[in-house]
């Protein structure tokens, strides 16, 4: 991300708490702003910490983000400010595109996102004189029944103004976890093979198949978000879950309890007890990030090399190791020979052995060994060789399949809407001080001792028609569940919503979300869903 904090003129930041949620990246954010005045546009519905370094924060209603986008490219293509020749040499749909776009004028767009004309003009004209200009979003544009909808109409953005294949630009996703991008690149996907080949290409089957001697069918497997709900009909019996807290992190807790209940097995492999947990037949006991060696890929591509700084404690062990050792004992188990294979034995003397299969397996890994990553920052992706210096920016000359697809976008309800009865938006996400789930930040002392308690903020509107005053308690329900906590009165959320975390089990905001998914990714709804406030008694 160096060179958007380096290059880009200006930003827009959408969906992402960037200073809260990527401090590292953020406090590039700021010190750009102080040293060589970039301009961020922040698109929020709440008064994020970042808003303070803005020169304009644009307060979009919940779920309105694709109407807002629109509503700015249509200014755009009124003023002649988009990027022809790049749209001539590059892109294609272009035409289709604008005809769904000049049905979003200003005033359509206002009416939609709540969000004044004249800072649709304003933010229109901040980013396409300010170029290069770079996107960033994180999962407030995901976690969307439109997430996928939502980043395609910022690749139309930044398709239209040019911004793509050069420095400080792009459409630039802000991973929520330290290795997603790595696991998504390794195949921990249901329909991808390490390097996102396709499932369903026999090609890439029988190159898998040759390797590792017996591989998938040629069909798209499930999400987390599909297998999970499956345990309470029997159609999925069993769950290997490693590194993760379903019962903290998916919406809708109740009913995710009641699935791991159904469950017939479940193996849990963990640093630490989690709210899963109890739901285990079999807890395996990994190692952190200190115990281990082996590389990290973080959101802009970088693998880079982690070197075992203690030895495991107790009776733990890396993940790679119990998984192998697992997979051979099934084999075992079920009286099977290992099918033959060039790396079908599960025998893994170290990590360097695993990344050598990678390189193999994987084409835009293929450069990326141990012994090239002990030097300097790490390597870009794609790196096809060992020779190759690594990929900083992608689609400097054409993208992935050739060019742009321009996509018609229309905006689309949440799933969920307030009413008579659930009055209020809930927002949802995390604090600057406490981790997803909060496993490890609530063993942490120093971290409690500034953040102990689930907080749930109220606007200083809605406090007063509630009755709150001070930090009173309030039992906030929607139709899946309800949760108590203290309440924060603050204008950082705008009238009419409230938001809440889930990294306190005692009061997750995941006991309220909504189970709607995006049709196409299956990631559920977490930031939209209708609640209503009460004082407890």
């Amino acid at each position: 991300m160096e060179d958007v904090a380096n290059a880009a003129q200006a930003i827009l930041i959408i969906g992402s708490n960037t200073t809260e949620q990527h401090p590292v990246f953020g406090t590039m954010l700021r010190r750009a702003v102080n040293k060589r005045g970039l301009k961020i546009v922040v698109a929020d519905p709440r008064k994020i910490d970042i808003t303070e370094f803005a020169v304009l924060h644009l307060q979009q209603k919940p779920g309105t983000d694709i109407a807002l986008l629109n509503g700015l490219m249509y200014i755009i293509l009124e003023k002649g400010w988009e990027d022809k020749t790049f749209i001539e040499e590059r892109c294609e749909g272009f035409d289709e595109f604008k005809e769904t776009v000049m049905q979003y004028p200003p005033e359509k767009a206002a009416a939609i996102t709540g969000i004044p004309m004249e800072k649709l003009y304003l933010a229109a004209e901040i980013l396409s004189v300010n170029r290069p200009s770079a996107v960033i979003w994180a999962m407030g544009i995901t976690q969307h029944i439109t997430g996928v909808r939502n980043v395609m109409s910022l690749a139309n953005l930044q398709m239209l103004l040019g911004n793509m294949g050069k420095p400080g630009s792009g459409v630039n996703p802000l991973r929520g976890q330290n290795n997603v991008q790595g696991a998504c690149d390794m195949g921990g996907l249901p329909n991808v093979y390490p390097a996102y080949q396709s499932v369903t290409n026999p090609e890439a089957q029988k190159m898998f198949q040759e390797a590792w001697g017996a591989t998938a069918p040629l069909k798209v497997g499930l999400t987390v978000t599909e297998m999970i709900p499956n345990l309470a009909d029997g159609s999925v019996k069993a769950l290997y879950i490693l590194g993760e807290d379903p019962v903290m992190s998916d919406p809708d807790t109740n009913h995710i309890r009641h699935c791991l209940d159904s469950a017939e097995f479940i193996v849990l492999e963990e640093i630490f007890p989690t709210e899963t947990s109890p739901y285990a037949d079999v807890l395996l006991p990994g190692v952190s990030f200190a115990e281990k060696t082996g590389t990290f890929t973080n959101t802009e591509r970088r693998v880079q090399m982690v070197h075992k700084a203690i030895e495991p404690l107790g009776d733990a062990r890396p993940d790679w190791w119990i998984i192998a050792e697992v997979a051979k004992r099934m084999v075992e188990g079920g009286g099977r020979q290992i099918a033959s294979g060039k790396y079908a034995g599960w025998e893994y003397p170290d990590t360097s052995s695993i990344m050598a299969e990678i390189n193999a397996l994987t084409p835009s890994y293929g450069g990326i060994t141990h012994a090239r990553l002990e030097h300097g920052k790490g390597l870009q992706w794609p790196c096809t060789n060992a020779d190759h210096p690594g990929t900083p920016i992608l689609h400097t000359k054409q993208f992935s399949r050739g060019r742009g697809k321009f996509m018609p976008i229309d905006h689309v309800s949440p799933a969920e809407l307030p009413d008579d009865e659930y009055p209020m938006f809930l927002n949802t996400g995390r604090v600057l001080y406490h981790y997803h789930g909060g496993e490890m930040t609530r063993r942490a002392s120093g971290l409690m001792a500034v953040y102990s308690q689930p907080l749930v903020e109220v606007n200083p509107d809605d406090a007063a028609t509630l009755g709150i005053s001070g930090t009173k308690r309030v039992k906030i329900s929607s139709r899946r569940g309800s949760i108590e906590a203290e309440a924060w009165v603050t204008d950082r959320v705008p009238p009419g919503m409230v938001y809440a975390n889930f990294h306190f089990p005692e009061a997750s905001a995941n006991e309220l979300t909504i189970a709607a998914l995006d049709p196409i990714a299956k990631i559920p709804e977490y930031k939209i869903c209708a609640v209503k406030v009460e004082l407890c008694e």
